[in-house]
């Protein structure tokens, strides 16, 4: 009997140790995100609205495309802004994750800069041209090069998982130099032109209008808010894609963010 009580006693406060390790004020909102202009979506245009409705909203800025999901996924974070659908899905079945896409957001596309030339034209046997080397991103800017007419890919690619290997001919015969995104606006120092994300390009200083081409984004390459599936339902979440779609925060869009691509 004293054995039974002990280890009644002993599993009541297990769980209330557990259920306090997991308690949380559900008017509490941790959302991480990348540097540059999804933090300021975040920090002017959605924890306005958010805290409107008495939410207490904390941003976490990342400097990688690692480390937000599994941060999301671990319960540090309540949902993350910085990747796009292709990205979600690849890292979520890599690494056995439950993430889903909540709703989109205003995105900078993808677009090719230089420090060193002010064209495309200028592009010779032996130009340096830096881009991401994370799968999804790297497949953007190896359409782009094609469109540009300074590769060719194999028939039939993919076009969302075009990789190296997929290139059939060089015929500019530009070299690649496949970096970290979050390098390569210093990459403009060394390389003559790099394929930049919009984020990365912002916070660094650089305008869309200072870009010699950018991207047609399609639905794929817009950026999205991220939650656990299990939270895609609940009221927080509910009320953050509201607060996406509200008519302020789409004129704080247009205002601030002129040329962002949308289609939620």
């Amino acid at each position: 009997m004293h054995f039974k009580r002990r280890t009644l006693l002993v599993l009541a406060a297990a769980l209330a140790v557990a259920a306090g390790a997991h308690a949380k004020d559900p008017k509490e909102l941790v959302i991480g995100t990348s540097a540059g202009p999804y933090a300021d979506q975040v920090r002017l245009g959605i924890k306005p609205l958010l805290e409107r409705q008495g939410y207490k909203v904390r941003i976490v800025e990342f400097s990688d495309y690692v480390q937000p999901n599994f941060a999301l996924a671990e319960g540090s974070l309540d949902a993350n802004v910085f990747q796009h659908i292709v990205y979600l899905n690849r890292f979520a079945a890599e690494h056995k994750l439950a993430l889903s896409e909540l709703v989109t957001v205003p995105t900078a596309p993808i677009a090719i800069y230089s420090r060193r030339h002010k064209s495309l034209d200028e592009a010779k046997a032996g130009t340096t041209v830096a881009l991401p080397n994370d799968p999804t991103n790297e497949a953007r800017a190896l359409v782009m090069l094609e469109q540009m007419g300074w590769i060719r890919l194999r028939p039939h690619t993919d076009p969302v998982k075009a990789s190296e290997k997929d290139i059939a001919a060089n015929p500019k015969g530009v070299k690649l130099l496949p970096l970290e995104a979050a390098q390569l606006p210093r990459a403009l120092q060394d390389a003559d032109y790099a394929f930049i994300n919009g984020n990365y390009a912002l916070a660094s200083g650089l305008t869309l209008t200072d870009a010699l081409r950018r991207e047609t984004i399609s639905r794929n390459y817009v950026n999205l808010v991220a939650v656990r599936t299990a939270d895609r339902d609940k009221p927080f979440a509910r009320d953050i894609a509201n607060a996406y779609r509200s008519r302020d925060f789409l004129a704080w869009s247009a205002k601030h963010q002129p040329g962002y691509a949308r289609t939620d």
